[in-house]
């Protein structure tokens, strides 16, 4: 199955927190039990020696930034295919880029699913409070 096309903006210095749901043929949620993910935002295609503008997975960083296979409430079970994608306002306040291409994997023993893949594009902040 070919990945979904999905592009979305990033507000500057604003909590990204959206959620998609991994389904089969038949709108069944896929039981993530197991799984890992990985996300990464990035000039070009892999093969081009792009420049990586943020790397998302299901081991996420301190401050939240990551992918959660509970949804972005962190409370769905794993079962209902509910991914949360999350940056915190501190990650998005260091982004400089305009456009970024991204697709979003996800990894169970030797089987990768690439679930979306798109463009993300910045919408650049103007106020700013240390």
């Amino acid at each position: 199955m070919a990945a979904g096309n999905y592009s979305f903006t990033i507000e500057q210095g604003v909590t990204v927190d959206f959620e998609v749901q991994y389904t089969d043929i038949n709108n069944v949620p896929i039981d993530l039990t197991g799984y890992s993910g990985r996300m990464q935002l990035k000039s070009g295609f892999a093969n081009d020696t792009p420049t990586t503008y943020a790397t998302l997975s299901s081991s996420r960083y301190p401050d939240g930034t990551g992918l959660n296979f509970s949804g972005s409430s962190g409370t769905t079970p794993p079962t209902s295919g509910s991914i949360g994608i999350f940056i915190s306002a501190a990650s998005s306040s260091a982004f400089t880029f305009a456009r970024a291409k991204y697709d979003l994997e996800l990894v169970s023993g030797s089987r990768v699913v690439r679930l979306l893949e798109g463009i993300a594009t910045l919408s650049k902040e103007v106020t700013t409070i240390p």
